[in-house]
């Protein structure tokens, strides 16, 4: 049997200018063993995609900050903590970036997520002034400013323990700093090969094509495995 799968969203589903990669829809709904979405995004996110794929929803949002399983929701980390940084980072003129709306953060429960466009040096000196309780995650896709001690691989091992599987059956997929932690806890661990050097480093292998291309070699191997 082909094993349970940790797969990140960003830059290891999708398409170099951020789409979801139509192959998604083609590969992961019969893929035969749970399936675990990884993201820094809102919990909506990855609810979403696993619905219209057809799966359970088993998800991990917000780095870790939000693991769903079997319909139950565990939150770890402190939204006030996070938002009493970010408000300090506002009031030495940074900016969240996101623009009128801010749907990126309209249904974050856990963190706060700023744009790549902010003044990291800042954000991450407000950050270190509030103390250890908080810090500052670069995913390549937005800075994310979350409570220490909560991360994806931590959400993976309450997945796992909710499934009934262990963590080191998983295989995880993965392309950033934020997946480093699932790295750790999965038995297996691949970084796509646009991942960034945290990744790379941390990853049992580094694949050849970047992207979901990346992603789709992973899997044919752990199909032909399997064989």
């Amino acid at each position: 049997m082909v094993p349970p799968l940790a797969l990140d969203i960003d830059g290891t589903l999708t398409t170099p200018d951020h789409r979801i990669d139509p192959r998604v829809f083609e590969l992961l709904p019969d893929w035969g063993a749970p399936i675990a979405f990884a993201t820094g995004k809102a919990f909506p996110y990855p609810v979403a995609l696993a619905h219209f794929l057809g799966r359970e929803e088993t998800v991990i949002a917000e780095n870790g900050g939000v693991a769903y399983v079997g319909g139950e929701t565990t939150l770890v980390g402190d939204p006030d903590a996070a938002w009493a940084v970010v408000e300090a980072f506002r009031e030495r003129g940074g900016e969240i970036g996101w623009g009128e709306g801010d749907t990126v953060n309209r249904w974050r429960e856990t963190e706060v997520a700023l744009s790549t466009d902010a003044d990291e040096a800042l954000l991450r000196e407000v950050a270190a002034a509030a103390g250890g309780d908080v810090e500052v995650v670069d995913t390549g896709y937005a800075y994310h400013v979350k409570s220490t001690g909560v991360s994806k691989g931590r959400a993976l091992g309450v997945v796992a323990d909710a499934l009934g599987i262990a963590a080191d059956d998983f295989v995880a997929v993965g392309d950033s700093e934020n997946d480093v932690s699932t790295f750790g806890v999965a038995g297996e661990s691949y970084a796509v090969a646009n991942a960034d050097d945290a990744a790379r480093e941390a990853a049992d292998k580094v694949v050849d094509e970047g992207f979901m291309d990346g992603t789709v070699s992973v899997l044919d191997e752990l199909r032909e495995r399997e064989r």
